[in-house]
């Protein structure tokens, strides 16, 4: 009942949060008699690609460089991870991207849980055995809910010299339980890095 698949959690994406979440939905190609020797089709090239379209441009570990195609300059890029149970199954996601120096927060993050969470609950991220943050969501939709969230400097560092996080969130259905998701943090620092140089 709480889960929710990669794919309506990517749709969501792409209509909450458009640079922050673009969606990269991939679908699987039926076994055929082609031999095994035989190269894989590879994604088309990134000047192949329409406006606006997703891509994968990097892996950093369990992170991933999603970048969208630009009409001109840049292609802006956010680092993500898919969140999964013990079972696998995908149940929420995250993109994170470094703002402008200056301002209290160095980084920003939006999560994506699914709708049958207890907003009044809010969203708890626990990074290794520091305090856990609280983070209210901003808004849902039919797909799901999001909460948008400023790291201050230090919380990076925490991320970046980190081993694991801890996501909690409270479904409605079972106030009285918790939905506990690990956010690894294997290769966080070499892919937010990548960000902060686009």
């Amino acid at each position: 009942m709480f889960e929710t698949t990669k794919t309506t959690l990517l749709a969501l994406l792409v209509a909450a949060a458009p640079l922050a979440a673009a969606a990269q939905t991939t679908e699987e190609t039926p076994a055929t008699d082609t031999p095994a020797e035989a190269p894989a089709a590879e994604a088309p090239a990134v000047e192949e690609l329409r406006i606006g379209q997703p891509y994968i441009r990097e892996e950093f570990n369990d992170w991933s460089l999603r970048c969208l195609k630009a009409e001109e300059g840049t292609d802006p890029c956010q680092l993500y991870q898919l969140l999964m149970d013990d079972d696998g199954n995908a149940v929420a996601e995250v993109s994170t991207f470094p703002l402008p120096a200056g301002g209290e927060a160095a980084a920003g993050a939006t999560f994506v849980v699914p709708l049958e969470t207890l907003l009044t609950q809010n969203l708890r991220v626990t990074i290794d055995s520091n305090e856990p943050k609280v983070y209210p969501f901003t808004f849902c939709n039919q797909a799901g809910c999001v909460a948008r969230v400023g790291f201050t400097a230090q919380e990076v560092n925490q991320l970046k010299r980190g081993s694991n996080a801890v996501v909690r969130m409270v479904p409605a259905a079972a106030p009285d339980q918790e939905v506990v998701l690990d956010m690894s943090l294997s290769g966080f620092t070499a892919g937010f890095d990548s960000v902060d140089q686009q």
